[in-house]
């Protein structure tokens, strides 16, 4: 039997779990509030008061550090690297600490996981972080060679649900064709052909339909008309096209239940504006389709908004069943992803992957 503690820093929250082979054995969401956080400057003056909050989890689950096979955190903004199961290096702690492709909570993931697998004389893992990069060449070209386009997106929850219909489908992962498209605050869309995602949204920056809180792809020139207006700076028009956009910007809010409600009690905007943001997801789903250039055997979604069959999934389904079958997958376990990219290494099904050996020292 393996046992698997799991670290997920969020911004606001430490999700935790504690798993024994495929099974949970216990999971808590611990915040944080404003006043906690008031005091640290960057994300990694927070180690020392998340790694307390961990060890007091580990501590009232009445386990020792010791009695753990392995540590999984949820892996940050390093470089763009292949999906798969990372053991955590040292060249990944540097990048890390020093923030050097960006600064998320969740670096603090394999910061943390590192020392108490050190304790634990075990080794520390990442699992498919949301830098994994598996586009086909031809998918990087925007149009411009100043510009690129990159792989930012769920990794980690598309992966799973991916591998979790190849099964139901009675394939492996590597065997099948999927469009995967996690459906929350951002959204990505993925082409998954036998096992890599060779062509996927920038749900980062806000690349692809609009969103609860995105505005998706913009038409260009009025993008570029609005930038050199005079009326706005920089750090507004960032904040239109992402955290201001999509159903903030049309609805004021970003709570699509509360937009479902509106529309269950007549509201024609929301319904127009709720319909508009299925359309750009199926229009996404199919050009993904497209890109995978061979058959779908499956377009899956997933993400908290696939909860919503009563409107969302169902004119999905409307616009793209013709493509291929749709299987709904709501919601997004992180937490067992991680454990289970875990597994598969302890058991033998997957070798880790080293950082180092993957990028090289260099930049």
């Amino acid at each position: 039997m393996y046992r698997i503690l799991v670290i997920n820093p969020g911004s606001t929250s430490t999700k935790l779990a504690i798993f024994e082979d495929e099974n949970e054995v216990l999971r808590d969401t611990i915040r944080h509030s404003a006043e906690d956080l008031k005091d640290f400057e960057k994300i990694t003056d927070q180690y020392e008061f998340r790694k307390k909050v961990i060890l007091d989890f580990v501590e009232r689950a009445g386990y020792s550090i010791k009695s753990f096979s392995a540590v999984v955190g949820r892996g940050g903004l390093v470089r763009p690297i292949p999906s798969g199961t990372y053991e955590v290096d040292e060249l990944m702690l540097q990048e890390l600490r020093e923030g050097k492709y960006g600064e998320h909570a969740s670096n603090l993931g394999a910061l943390i996981a590192n020392e108490l697998a050190k304790e634990a004389g075990v080794k520390a893992y990442i699992v498919d972080p949301v830098v994994v990069d598996e586009m086909e060449d031809k998918a990087r070209l925007s149009g411009h060679p100043d510009f690129v386009r990159k792989s930012i997106f769920h990794a980690l929850n598309q992966k799973a649900m991916a591998r979790r219909a190849a099964q139901e489908l009675g394939k492996s992962y590597e065997e099948v064709n999927l469009v995967v498209a996690h459906m929350g605050g951002g959204i990505s869309i993925g082409a998954h052909r036998k096992g890599r995602v060779v062509d996927v949204n920038n749900a980062l920056d806000g690349d692809g339909p609009f969103t609860p809180e995105r505005s998706g792809t913009l038409p260009m020139t009025q993008l570029i008309d609005l930038c050199y207006s005079g009326k706005f700076g920089l750090d507004e028009v960032k904040k239109r096209i992402k955290g201001r956009g999509g159903l903030v910007a049309y609805l004021g809010t970003n709570d699509a239940m509360e937009v479902q409600e509106r529309i269950r009690k007549g509201d024609k905007e929301a319904e127009q504006v709720y319909r508009a943001m299925a359309f750009q997801i199926g229009k996404w789903i199919g050009k993904m389709a497209m890109a995978l250039e061979e058959g779908v055997d499956a377009i899956v979604l997933t993400g908290g908004l696939a909860y919503d069959e009563e409107f969302l999934v169902k004119w999905i389904k409307e616009m793209v069943s013709f493509i291929a079958p749709v299987l709904v997958y709501p919601g997004g376990d992180e937490e067992r992803a991680l454990a289970m990219g875990v597994l598969r290494v302890l058991r033998g099904e997957e070798k880790a992957k080293r950082y180092s050996e993957v990028v090289g020292s260099g930049d």
